[in-house]
Formats: structure tokens, C-alpha cells, sequence
């Protein structure tokens, strides 16, 4: 039996990752990448692919990342936890919150999210 996530997973075989970064701020910035350390890299670098809310703001750590199923997945997560109080933020890192709660389906989809906790 397939996965029918299986090729939805990969893109040219690399799999799709959300990830947060601390800045010296102490604030978090999360994204999405099929190549965290590249990505991570360029955040780090003066390069004009880095994010323009994190230049200025290092040093950056990179404080937590989970693979994800799809492109469309991590697009969907990515604005999710965007919408996240920095305590949550913190307890996704520390792993008392789940990724998977914030996959809303079902009766559930109009609920809060601070209602997932």
C-alpha cells in the first residue's frame, strides 16, 4: 500500500520543513525551506535572499525545525504558527505543543487555535 503523501512530501527528493529562529531580540521568525542549514545560511548572511526582518537582528539561532508533509502543508503550518502567541511558539519548541494540532480538519476547522493548547 502507498502513501499518497509520499510524493507530495519530496520535491526533487527533499522534503519540506517549517523552522523558527531566535533572534538576539529574543524574537522568534518562522519560515519554510526544503534545506534548513542552506536557508539558515543565507538568514545569516548579507545575501538578498536573507529575510528582511532578520537582517540587523543576529546573531540568529536556529531554535527548532520538523519536517512537514507537503509544500501545501508547510504553507499552511507556516501561517498557523505565525498566528501563535510567542508562549505557544515556545512550548511548539519545547515539544509540549504539537505540530499536528494545528492541522485543523473536520467539525474543528473554525475553532481558535489558542484552543488547541
Amino acid at each position: 500500500m502507498t502513501d499518497s503523501n509520499a510524493t507530495d512530501h519530496k520535491v526533487s527528493g527533499k522534503t519540506w520543513q517549517l523552522y523558527m529562529i531566535q533572534t538576539r531580540l529574543n524574537t522568534l521568525y518562522t519560515g519554510i525551506t526544503t534545506d534548513v542549514s542552506r536557508r539558515f545560511a543565507e538568514h545569516n548572511s548579507s545575501s538578498k535572499r536573507s529575510a528582511r526582518y532578520l537582517k540587523g537582528k543576529g546573531p540568529l539561532v536556529l531554535v527548532w525545525h520538523q519536517d512537514v508533509r507537503s509544500k501545501s502543508d508547510a504553507l499552511t503550518l507556516e501561517y498557523r504558527v505565525k498566528q501563535l502567541s510567542k508562549q505557544q511558539k515556545l512550548s511548539l519548541i519545547a515539544g509540549t505543543l504539537s505540530l499536528d494540532s494545528l492541522r485543523v480538519t473536520g467539525p474543528e476547522e473554525g475553532q481558535d487555535l489558542a484552543d488547541n493548547n
